[in-house]
């Protein structure tokens, strides 16, 4: 398959199920936009920046077989959009998970999850500080944790971590296609030299902790301003 509309299209179709699904009566996920929206722009930002330095780097780059040849800086514009579509449909998964699921991982359970992905994120990141997306993954995914878990302290962890074993599901469908899984070239290609050149399928292994991050990062912001708004 090769289309110009290939990473336009999945991105669209990652958001069109969550945004319709968000209307459902025992949903009723648009009633959080204004927490969410607010949420996705801020980590967009941030990941975007990342990402155009990387793209100018060659850590990665996007096939023009799969885009419309609109550029933002030096990301096609289905990158972006990446980041707006991709944490939607996330964080309603989140969200819908939170009143599908009553019983959660216990608070001791928790902070266990918690203490070894960062230690662990820190190591891997530290013995990879030379390759650039594994340490600039793992270092910040650790960094980010650390401040969650000794600093934040939220309640949500928990929840987080069961709702991300489903995103995982989608994630790998999705990356997949992205990575070159069923098609003739990826739709993105990575630079195996700053990787650990290990794949899931065609998935390097740095794309699962990088999208638990940009999840995380959104989830985090999400439930800061839900709390705000309710002690307001």
């Amino acid at each position: 398959m090769e289309s110009h509309y290939l990473y336009l299209s999945i991105d669209l179709l990652a958001l069109f199920f969550a945004v319709i699904f968000s209307f459902l009566p025992q949903n009723k996920f648009y009633k959080q936009w204004r927490f969410l929206f607010p949420a996705i722009i801020i980590t967009a930002s941030v990941f975007i920046l990342w990402d155009v330095l990387f793209t100018q780097m060659g850590v990665w780059g996007f096939n023009p077989r799969y885009v419309t040849g609109l550029y933002l800086f030096n990301l096609p514009i289905e990158e972006v959009f990446f980041f707006i579509c991709i944490p939607y449909a996330c964080v309603f998964t989140y969200h819908s998970i939170t009143i599908l699921i009553t019983k959660e991982i216990s608070g001791k359970l928790q902070e266990r999850i918690s203490t070894v992905l960062t230690f662990s994120f820190f190591i891997i990141g530290l013995l990879n500080y030379n390759r650039w997306y594994t340490g600039s993954t793992f270092i910040a995914s650790a960094i980010f944790l650390l401040f969650l878990r000794w600093f934040v302290k939220p309640s949500y962890l928990g929840k987080f971590y069961q709702s991300f074993i489903f995103i995982l599901i989608p994630f790998f469908f999705i990356n997949g296609l992205l990575t070159g899984t069923g098609i003739a070239n990826p739709v993105v290609w990575y630079n195996d030299q700053e990787n650990l050149s290990i794949r899931i399928g065609t998935i390097p292994i740095e794309d699962t902790f990088y999208g638990m991050l940009l999840i995380l990062i959104n989830v985090a912001l999400y439930e800061k301003f839900k709390t705000r708004s309710t002690i307001a």
